[in-house]
């Protein structure tokens, strides 16, 4: 059994491309940042090598820019900004995510009998 913030990879890896939509929402942010956000809100771990090629995928897509800036006591960093597309399909993935969600809940509470024949 999984404790809170330990999901199944299976799990993650489908949604790890809304949920890194999702944490650029609010604001353009970094790497690091994104992941620190997701592990805070329960998410668990996740690793840059992960999803950084998400990000790369986004901006290929549109969906996200990405601009790099010099670090000021470091090095420095990718910052990404959702745009116009990348909203839209952040909203059409949530939706659908929702209507997916609210399936899988009822098929999961619901009773079914054992052995039953669907034609």
């Amino acid at each position: 059994m999984s404790s809170p913030g330990e999901w199944p990879s299976d799990w993650m890896r489908a949604t790890l491309g809304m949920l890194s939509l999702c944490a650029l929402e609010q604001g353009e942010s970094y790497g690091y940042a994104i992941i620190a956000d997701l592990e805070a809100n329960g998410l668990g771990a996740v690793k840059g090598g992960t999803l950084y090629p998400i990000l790369a995928r986004h901006e290929s897509a549109g969906f996200v820019t990405v601009e790099w800036r010099p670090g000021e006591a470091g090095p420095g960093r990718k910052y990404f900004s959702l745009t116009d597309l990348g909203r839209s399909e952040l909203e059409r993935m949530r939706a659908q995510w929702l209507r997916f969600a609210a399936n899988s809940n009822a098929y999961l509470s619901s009773a079914r009998p054992v052995g039953t024949d669907i034609p």
